[in-house]
């Protein structure tokens, strides 16, 4: 265990899932934390191993899942996965989160194996932008970085920084867990997959509160190892009625589209 710039113990992501056990309350890492809440990325990588160890049964790879942040999960939270159906090619699974007495986050998640197809195609380019070798790095001491940011390394690829007011409401950084060893790639791909700050707050002139309702996930290719670089881009496509609505993307740093998403964010701005 180290310590981060703020003073906050920091516990690594293998470290944390040592600690983790379906259907037992899990103590949440203050490192692990964003506000008032466990980072989503934490909650939705807990889903996703607490699906792998439920029923003893080894799943095929993560291909889909959809996460519901309905309350916060403060202090501590205890994981449930139940399988929904096993099917001859996809496997179902549902998992509940509860924080004290309420339900902090549900989610369904899709486990299949690849299977040959004669229709292959990708229609989504990756940004043209340097490598994380030559991208200026965030050092995560801001008092506006919450305090999970610290479990990664991040270097500013291209899009714009948040609460600058800009038109053009995109985030590109590339992103790598500073300890995810020994961790399953799916989890690892999954904590790390919501790292960025939501696409809107770079839209906003001032600081204001902004929190993630729900998210959805395509995992596009297999992933062998999630420890190194992985190109991320966040979009706001829409923002209206106090929500918005992003497109997301990871490339690995052979330039493969390994995960696309979406994100409902409602924003108090």
């Amino acid at each position: 265990m180290t310590v981060i710039e703020s003073g906050v113990p920091r516990v690594s992501l293998a470290e944390a899932l040592a600690d983790f056990h379906p259907d037992a309350e899990f103590a949440i890492p203050l490192g692990w934390t964003q506000g008032r809440t466990a980072y989503g990325g934490l909650t939705a990588a807990l889903a996703v191993a607490a699906a792998q160890r439920t029923d003893g049964v080894v799943l095929p790879q993560l291909r889909a899942a959809q996460f519901a942040f309905t309350a916060p999960a403060a202090s501590s939270m205890t994981v449930s996965a139940r399988r929904l159906r096993e099917g001859r090619s996809v496997t179902s699974v549902g998992v509940e989160t509860r924080s004290g007495d309420s339900i902090a986050a549900h989610a369904t998640l899709i486990f299949s194996a690849p299977r040959d197809s004669a229709v292959e195609h990708d229609r989504i380019a990756r940004p043209d932008v340097a490598g994380p070798d030559d991208c200026p790095g965030l050092d995560g001491s801001s008092s506006m970085q919450p305090s999970f940011a610290g479990n990664f390394e991040r270097r500013v690829a291209g899009g714009a920084m948040p609460v600058t007011g800009t038109e053009v409401p995109e985030i590109i950084w590339w992103v790598r867990h500073r300890d995810a060893s020994g961790v399953d790639p799916s989890v690892a791909l999954v904590a790390l997959g919501d790292s960025l700050p939501p696409a809107a707050m770079t839209a906003f002139s001032d600081v204001a509160p902004i929190s993630t309702v729900l998210w959805s996930i395509d995992v596009c290719d297999e992933i062998a190892d999630a420890a190194g670089w992985f190109l991320l881009r966040s979009s706001s496509i829409v923002s209206r009625g106090g929500y918005s609505y992003q497109s997301m993307e990871a490339w690995d740093v052979q330039g493969r589209l390994v995960m696309t998403g979406t994100q409902t964010v409602a924003i108090f701005a």
